[in-house]
């Protein structure tokens, strides 16, 4: 099983479609990679050799912010907007969806499942 940026990588699968397993590789970065190491797409992870699997290694870990480094920089992003103040930042803050999204009767995901207000339906007559 080989092993890239602290990630078990399954041994079964076609490289491009294993390097996706890596957080911060997605389908395109993952063709990038292979074409910069030289490995045909067709080709499985266990037909690997120990030296693809380090020039692989080496690529990523020169070329692409992944895993730990890249989990980090988006939390520090997100804890930046929320110092600000700014409306992203508020709805960050609020545990609410950030792009827009309607919240009146969807947003369920990110608000949590549904709280009962006490006395809604005797008021609604």
């Amino acid at each position: 099983m080989a092993r890239i940026s602290g990630v078990n990588i399954p041994t079964g699968k076609r490289v491009v479609i294993a390097l996706q397993y890596i957080h911060g590789i997605g389908q395109r970065y993952a063709g990038e990679i292979c074409e910069k190491v030289g490995i045909p797409a067709e080709r499985r992870v266990n037909q690997l050799t120990d030296a693809d699997v380090l020039r692989i290694r080496e690529t990523i870990d020169h070329d692409y912010q992944v895993e730990g480094d890249l989990r980090r920089e988006v939390a520090m992003n997100i804890k930046r907007l929320m110092d600000l103040g700014c409306y992203r930042g508020l709805r960050h803050r609020r545990n609410l969806p950030v792009r827009g999204q309607r919240t009146h009767t969807n947003a369920r995901t990110r608000k949590g499942p549904a709280k009962a207000i006490a006395g809604k339906k005797k008021a609604a007559r």
